[in-house]
């Protein structure tokens, strides 16, 4: 069973090239509180969340843009794009699949 296959973002940003060097893949279990927001952020990595369980809103700074992920799916994640999660009553936890290289940070503050 596919749970995602896409070329684009959640907002319906075209994913960019991948760099030539030597890729590194990295998955990371992430669970977050109930009634949270996480700090601004951005990726420099092409990524993708399973929500394993809870729900999580992602939020785009730019705009305000939101959309909600819930158990069971998975966020094609934004790249160089500043945005933030926000839990509901339930927290989340999820599977985030990071593709990038070895010294490219997975995560970077936006301010």
């Amino acid at each position: 069973m596919t749970l995602l296959k896409t070329t684009k973002s959640w907002d319906g940003t075209v994913y960019p090239a991948y760099p030539t060097t030597q890729p590194e893949i990295s998955v990371l279990k992430i669970a977050v509180p109930p009634n949270k927001a996480l700090d601004w952020h951005k990726h420099p990595v092409i990524n993708a969340a399973y929500v394993e369980k809870g729900e999580i809103q992602v939020e785009r700074k730019e705009d305000g843009k939101t959309q909600w992920i819930r158990k069971g799916e998975v966020l094609p994640e934004m790249v160089n794009m500043g945005h933030r999660g926000k839990t509901g009553d339930k927290g989340v936890t999820f599977i985030v699949f990071y593709s990038g290289t070895p010294d490219t940070p997975l995560s970077e503050p936006v301010k």
